[in-house]
């Protein structure tokens, strides 16, 4: 019986590469295998396409699954899938958009491969006129990193160094989100407090210095590395950034067609930068350029462009890419958007709905709009107020937003979250106080009044020994904020 690669194989010779690559870098490279999918997606189109007769009239990723859909060449479910492998391929693309961990990123580059097999095998009829053969699904494995490190280091090879330099600076990056998290947290906790790290055997700064130096070196023979390079010496790596030398190596590499490199290159002419003045022209051409090739921050940017020069048909044309392409800051973006009617027409529903979205893949002001909305909502679920609680948590710990604790406060206090727990509500109170500016203390002066009243209150009814040390502990962090 076949296996999962002679099926794909059979399906189409056109795909089999992408997907026997994104399946082998999947558990040590999940990022990579997330960029191997989206292009076999891509490419899927293009054969469904060329099926059917029909020229695409964009090379945008999204435009093309859209009009495969308009066309009526594929079905609805088809439809669903291809949107579901573009938006994960994307996530492969800008990992630390997502706030996504390692294991994360692995159990979404395994369910991509499984959507992939269940795609084709429904997709097999309409190209094969016949059904899809039976075939055995051979398991992930582990091996995928220590050939590419053979190759980087005994090969010399630049793609397997590339490739290295990736992985750690994936690595690099999630490290780096997870060091300011606790490093946050650590600044509100008193020192006597405070655990000492455990297990703690590599940095940030470690895993991106190992990335900077595969990229040097492959560099030399390999594009996409010269571009990582530049980005390699405009964040300081390996030592002190050069942003001169590194903004030359990524205009190098955005003249040679390297996507990250034109969608960079244009927002350095959209903002200005050390070696690149604003200008508008410029920023377009290359976003233009980026944004069709389905770079989703690219497409948000170009949008932004847009929206900046008032032209907010435009502006929502290309947010709406990259909110459909599962960019989590244009999906915010798109829903105040459609709130107010710019560039489109109002719609309260779907704005929500974006709202939502953006939410859930961790965007901050969504979060806080989100949980405070469910919060304010008296008809809101339990379920729902829990899931308001998550995104409180999740705005104070990525954005240390002051809103959030607040908000949280007054719910923890009140009781509106189905408990009551004046400890965590005194505590959130203190962080806000030590964030926040004059505008939050005028809010804070009057909430620490009423909880301590409240504190005291409780106290006054001669609770149990337990609650009476919680309280006692509350009231001692409000009297802190004095």
């Amino acid at each position: 019986m076949l296996n999962d690669s002679a099926f794909i194989d059979g399906f189409s010779k056109l795909l089999s590469e992408d997907y026997r690559l994104a399946k082998s870098y999947v558990r040590d490279i999940p990022t990579q295998a997330l960029v191997y999918i989206r292009s076999f997606t891509h490419k899927l189109t293009s054969e469904l396409g060329a099926l059917q007769g029909l020229t695409f009239t964009s090379p945008n990723l999204y435009d093309r699954i859209e009009q495969l859909h308009s066309a009526k060449l594929i079905e609805p479910p088809a439809v669903r899938a291809l949107h579901r492998l573009r938006s994960d391929g994307n996530r492969g693309a800008h990992p630390e958009k997502y706030h996504l961990t390692q294991a994360q990123l692995v159990t979404v580059a395994e369910k991509s491969i499984e959507h992939i097999l269940r795609l084709v095998d429904k997709l097999y009829p309409l190209v094969h006129q016949q059904l899809a053969p039976d075939y055995i699904f051979e398991p992930f494995d582990s091996f995928a990193g220590r050939d590419l490190c053979y190759r980087a280091v005994m090969n010399n090879d630049a793609q397997a160094q590339y490739l290295v330099g990736m992985s750690l600076k994936a690595k690099g990056l999630m490290l780096q989100e997870q060091e300011q998290a606790l490093a946050r947290t650590r600044a509100d906790v008193p020192a006597e407090n405070q655990q000492p790290a455990k297990g703690e055997f590599s940095t940030a700064a470690q895993a991106f210095a190992q990335a900077g130096y595969w990229f040097e070196l492959a560099s030399v023979e390999h594009q996409a590395a010269v571009f990582e390079h530049g980005v390699s010496l405009l964040h300081g790596y390996r030592g002190q950034p050069n942003p001169d030398k590194a903004e030359q190596l990524i205009a190098q590499a955005a003249e040679k067609g390297i996507v990250d490199a034109q969608a960079l290159l244009g927002f350095f002419y959209l903002v200005g930068s050390h070696r690149f003045a604003v200008d508008m022209m410029q920023a377009e051409r290359l976003l233009t350029l980026a944004a069709n090739a389905e770079h989703a921050e690219a497409m948000s940017n170009l949008g932004v462009l847009y929206y900046q020069t008032q032209q907010f048909e435009h502006a929502f044309v290309w947010i709406n890419k990259a909110a459909q392409a599962g960019y989590p800051n244009a999906q915010y973006h798109l829903a105040l958007m459609l709130a107010d009617g710019l560039g489109c027409i109002a719609d309260l529903a779907a704005s929500e709905q974006w709202m939502l979205e953006a939410a859930e893949q961790g965007q901050i002001d969504a979060m806080l709009h989100c949980g405070s909305r469910i919060l304010h909502d008296d008809n809101a679920s339990q379920s729902q107020r829990v899931n308001a609680e998550f995104y409180l948590h999740q705005a104070i710990k990525y954005g240390h937003n002051v809103t959030a604790m607040i908000e949280l406060s007054v719910a923890l206090a009140d009781g509106i979250l189905g408990r009551i727990d004046v400890v965590q509500a005194a505590y959130l109170l203190t962080l806000a106080k030590a964030h926040g500016n004059d505008e939050h203390l005028e809010v804070i002066e009057p909430l620490w009044q009423s909880l301590a009243m409240q504190i005291d209150n409780v106290i006054g009814l001669n609770p149990s020994d337990d609650e009476m040390i919680a309280l006692q502990q509350a009231k001692m962090l409000l009297t802190s904020l004095n």
